[in-house]
């Protein structure tokens, strides 16, 4: 198996070392990862400057890697259009430190990078420990291997992923493994204002989140009860329900339409 592993906390995190290491016992595995942290950088792309890639030494030599000085996104990017020598089997980001849930895909960096995987109609799984303290990556990175060999035989839709979520406790605590739905996840307070010593305003995001309620078909709640979360998530985000409403709206513009 051929793997592509990226991220968006930076090459150098502890969640991609364990990861790439992990997966080397399905097959080959390159790392293309930004040389910084950009998290919450969503599916940017860099067009207004070149990039910069230098290899970077793993501990373990059968691992070929390069660090970005760009997004995940474009980390994917370049490595399927020019650094890899194959077109991969599999794309794998992560392991993310913080949960990745509900509508909070739409800002992530790592998620974006499954994402792109997917563009490029590559199985592709986003992993993510659900804690930003204390994070238990071993018991995610194996999880991850065990997906990922899941996914390499029986293979996804296409433009679809799957967003991982795996809660930061030892693997004997765990209570199973969710199907799950996104949810929704609300900010309040999202911005600390504070004043310089020349007076002038800045502020600094902040905020605390709002959890969805429900069932333990939604990926927070379920991560909530210990259990792994798995949701699939398409590309295709047209409201297919109101399309033949807004048929019926008779919009013109002008007197030609």
């Amino acid at each position: 198996m051929r793997i592509l592993v990226t991220n968006d906390d930076g090459i150098f995190a502890d969640g991609i070392r364990i990861l790439a290491q992990d997966l080397l016992n399905l097959g080959e595995v390159r790392v293309v990862a930004p040389d910084r942290e950009r998290s919450a950088t969503g599916h940017a792309i860099t067009v207004l400057r070149p990039l910069r890639i230098e290899s970077v030494k793993f501990p373990d030599s059968r691992i070929r890697a390069w660090a970005v000085d760009g997004t995940p996104s474009d980390c994917v990017k370049l490595a399927i259009e020019d650094l890899l020598e194959w077109k991969p089997d599999v794309l794998v980001s992560g392991i993310n430190r913080g949960p990745n849930l509900g509508t909070d895909v739409l800002y992530s960096g790592t998620v974006s990078a499954a994402i792109e995987g997917a563009i490029y109609e590559i199985p592709s799984v986003a992993i993510s420990v659900a804690a930003f303290e204390n994070c238990n990556y071993p018991v995610a990175a194996e999880f991850g291997k065990q997906l990922v060999s899941i996914v390499a035989k029986m293979g996804l839709p296409p433009k679809t992923l799957l967003n991982v979520n795996v809660p930061s406790v030892e693997r004997r605590d765990l209570a199973g493994v969710s199907i799950t739905r996104l949810g929704a996840r609300v900010w309040k307070d999202v911005f600390d204002r504070r004043v310089d010593p020349r007076g002038r305003a800045y502020y600094w995001m902040a905020g605390s989140v709002e959890e969805s309620d429900g069932d333990l078909d939604i990926d927070s709640v379920a991560v909530r009860h210990n259990m792994i979360s798995i949701t699939p998530i398409h590309l295709d985000l047209t409201g297919y329900d109101l399309i033949d409403q807004l048929k019926t709206w008779d919009i013109k513009f002008g007197d030609g339409f």
